[in-house]
C-alpha cells in the first residue's frame, strides 16, 4: 500500500457548468441559477461529486462573465443571491460540493475600484490597477493582449495607459498593492463563509507582474509577448502562499489553478506540501498542439496521437508522487472533445466519445467533465460570422481577415474547428424546440443535431455515452487503483494504440485505446488475463482493437 495522502478532492469527479448555456428557467434565452437547480438530480444520478460553476457574478459581459463589476452580487441575467443560496443548498443536500470561479487577475472596467481609479492620478484607488506613462508617443511597451491588439489602453483624461492582458474592458489588478490582495482575500472568505467548497482560479499564473520591459516578438506577430514578465513569476508564487495562509487553510476546499506551463512549474503550484494550490490545469495537450504559426490557435493543425500521448504521459509521470494532476479534454475555452480528438460522424461519434472518456477517467488526477461532454455533444459548425458571440473570434477576424492577411473562408473553417463558442452552445436536454434549453430565443444557436444527441434520449438508452460516463465514475469511486495507482506508460511508439497501466499494490489496470477508425492489431489485447472492468464494445476480436475501441482489464498478483 503506498503512503500517498488521501483526500476527498483526489477522489472526486468535477462537472463544469457554463451557466449561460446550461438551462434557462425564465424564457429569456440565457441560462440561469434556477435552471441549474432544476437539473441537480441529473448531475447526482451521473455520479458527480463537485460542480464547478463558471462566473455568475455581476458583469457587463464583455467576456461572458469574466469581467466582473461586483464580486459579491449575482449577474441579473442569472438570477438573485437568493437563487444562488437555493442552488447551493440543493447541491449540498444531494451530497455534492460547489466550486466557484475566482477571477482576480483583472476586474471589469465598471468595477467600483476602477471607476475610482480612472478619476485621476491622485485618487486613492489609482494604485489598485496598473497605470503607466507611454513611451515615444505610444504604449509603455510592446505587449499584445490575449485577445489580439495592444495590452495597453490610453486614458485620454490623464494621458496614461492602463494594462489589460485581455479585453480593454478587463483592466489588470495591481496585486503588488497589499490593499488589493486583502480586498480579494476578504471577498474569498465572504463566499467561503456562505458555504462554497472551493475555487477554480482563472489565469492565476498572471497575477504577479515583475517588470514592464518589451517582450519577444514571434515571427510575423504584431506585438510582443508579456509572458516573461507576467507568467509564472516568483511574485505569483509569493502571493499564492499568502492566499494559502490568509484564506485557503481556514476552510476545507478544492483549489485548482488555470496555470498551464511546464511539469516542473506545476509542481511548484500544486506541490504535495499544500503550500499553494491543490492542482492546476495543464494546457499542453490542448493549446500546445496549436503552436507553430503566427496565427496562434487558428490553423488546420489536428491532434495526432503521438503528440497527445507525449503530452499526457509527460504530465502523468512527471507529477507522480510530487503534485496532483487534473485530467480533462474539454472546457468552455476548447472545442468539443469528440470533434477535436475523436470522430463526430454518425457512425463513430458515440464509440469515440466513450474511448476518450475511458482515457481520461482511468488516468491519475481529478477528472473534469464539461457540460454536454457526457452526451457526446459535438462542435456547432457555424457557417456565418454573425453566429459567433465570442470576443476572441471577432477580434481574430478583425486582426487577420479584415486586414487582408488571411482568407475569410480559411478563417471560418478554423473557427468551426477550434473556436470557443463550439463548447458554449446550449445544453441539449431533449428533442423539443431549442433542445429544451429555453422557451425563448437562445443567446447562442443550438447545435443542429440535438434531436439525436440529447439528455432525455441518452438517459433512457442504457448503451448511451451518458451511461458509459456513469459507469466510469462509478468505477472510480469503487477502485482505489484508479485514483491512487501509479501511472505506467505502455506501447509508447505505437502509431494507433494508446496504452497505459495503473498499479497499486497487487492490483493492475491495463488500458487499451484505439485512436483510429480502423480495426488495428494489438497483440497485448490477447495476452492480457483478468477481469474486464469496462469496454465500449460488447464483443472483441482476438489480438485486435475495433475502431475507437477501449478496453480496461483488471488483474491481481
Amino acid at each position: 500500500m503506498n503512503n500517498e495522502k488521501r483526500v476527498w478532492w483526489k477522489e472526486a469527479v468535477v462537472y463544469q457548468i457554463y451557466p449561460r448555456s446550461f438551462a434557462d428557467s425564465n424564457g429569456d434565452g440565457i441560462g440561469d441559477l434556477n435552471g441549474i437547480t432544476t437539473h441537480l438530480d441529473y448531475l447526482k444520478n451521473l455520479g458527480i461529486d463537485v460542480i464547478w460553476v463558471s462566473p455568475v457574478y455581476a458583469s457587463p459581459n464583455h467576456d461572458n462573465g469574466y469581467d466582473i463589476s461586483d464580486y459579491r452580487a449575482i449577474m441579473k441575467e442569472f438570477g438573485t443571491m437568493e437563487d444562488f443560496d437555493r442552488m447551493l443548498e440543493g447541491i449540498h443536500a444531494r451530497g455534492m460540493k460547489l466550486v466557484m470561479d475566482l477571477v482576480a487577475n483583472h476586474s471589469s472596467d465598471e468595477h467600483a475600484w476602477f471607476v475610482e481609479s480612472r478619476k485621476g492620478k491622485d485618487n486613492p484607488y489609482r494604485d489598485y490597477y496598473i497605470w503607466q506613462d507611454g513611451k515615444n508617443g505610444g504604449p509603455p511597451n510592446n505587449w499584445g493582449s490575449c485577445f489580439s491588439g495592444s495590452a495597453w489602453e490610453k486614458d485620454e483624461a490623464s494621458g496614461q495607459y492602463y494594462l489589460h492582458l485581455f479585453t480593454k474592458e478587463q483592466p489588470d489588478l495591481n496585486w503588488a498593492n497589499p490593499k488589493v490582495r486583502e480586498g480579494v482575500f476578504d471577498m474569498m472568505r465572504w463566499w467561503c463563509d456562505k458555504g462554497v467548497d472551493g475555487w477554480r482560479m482563472d489565469v492565476i499564473s498572471m497575477i504577479g507582474k515583475e517588470n514592464f520591459e518589451d517582450g519577444p516578438v514571434a515571427p510575423g506577430a504584431l506585438y510582443g509577448s508579456f509572458e516573461p514578465s507576467c507568467q509564472h513569476t516568483e511574485t505569483t508564487h509569493r502571493y499564492l502562499r499568502e492566499m494559502r495562509r490568509e484564506v485557503l487553510d481556514k476552510y476545507n476546499l478544492l483549489t485548482v489553478g488555470e496555470a498551464g506551463g511546464t511539469v516542473e512549474g506545476a509542481i511548484r503550484y500544486a506541490n504535495e506540501d499544500g503550500s499553494e494550490l491543490d492542482m492546476i490545469f495543464s494546457f499542453e495537450h490542448n493549446d500546445g498542439l496549436n503552436d507553430g504559426t503566427e496565427l496562434g490557435k487558428w490553423s488546420d493543425h489536428g491532434a495526432p496521437l503521438k503528440d497527445v500521448r507525449a503530452a499526457f504521459n509527460r504530465w502523468q509521470t512527471g507529477l507522480q508522487g510530487r503534485a496532483w494532476n487534473t485530467v480533462y479534454l474539454g472546457n468552455h475555452d476548447q472545442p468539443r472533445q469528440v470533434s477535436r480528438y475523436g470522430n463526430d460522424s454518425e457512425l463513430f461519434r458515440a464509440v469515440s466519445a466513450k474511448m476518450l472518456a475511458t482515457m481520461i477517467h482511468m488516468m491519475r488526477g481529478t477528472p473534469y467533465v464539461y457540460q454536454g461532454e457526457e452526451l457526446g455533444m459535438t462542435n456547432a459548425y457555424f457557417t456565418r460570422l454573425d453566429q459567433y458571440e465570442d470576443v476572441e473570434v471577432h477580434n481574430a477576424w478583425h486582426q487577420w481577415v479584415e486586414s487582408g492577411l488571411v482568407d475569410g473562408q480559411d478563417m471560418m473553417r478554423w473557427f468551426a474547428r477550434i473556436a470557443r463558442d463550439n463548447a458554449r452552445t446550449p445544453m441539449q436536454w431533449n428533442a423539443e424546440k431549442h433542445a429544451g434549453f429555453t422557451t425563448g430565443t437562445p443567446w447562442l444557436p443550438v447545435t443542429g443535431n440535438y434531436p439525436i444527441i440529447n439528455a432525455e434520449r441518452e438517459v433512457n438508452d442504457p448503451d448511451s455515452v451518458y451511461h458509459y460516463y456513469r459507469k466510469l465514475i462509478e468505477l472510480r469511486h469503487q477502485y482505489p487503483v484508479i485514483v491512487y495507482g501509479e501511472f505506467v506508460p505502455m506501447l509508447e511508439e505505437d502509431p494507433e494504440v494508446y496504452a497505459y497501466a495503473r498499479v497499486l499494490d497487487d492490483v493492475r489496470l491495463t488500458v487499451l485505446l484505439n485512436w483510429t477508425e480502423r480495426t488495428v492489431s494489438c497483440p497485448l489485447a490477447e495476452e492480457l488475463s483478468g477481469h474486464e472492468l469496462i469496454s465500449n464494445y460488447p464483443t472483441h476480436q482476438a489480438g485486435k482493437l475495433q475502431p475507437y475501441e477501449a478496453r480496461v482489464i483488471l488483474s491481481k498478483g
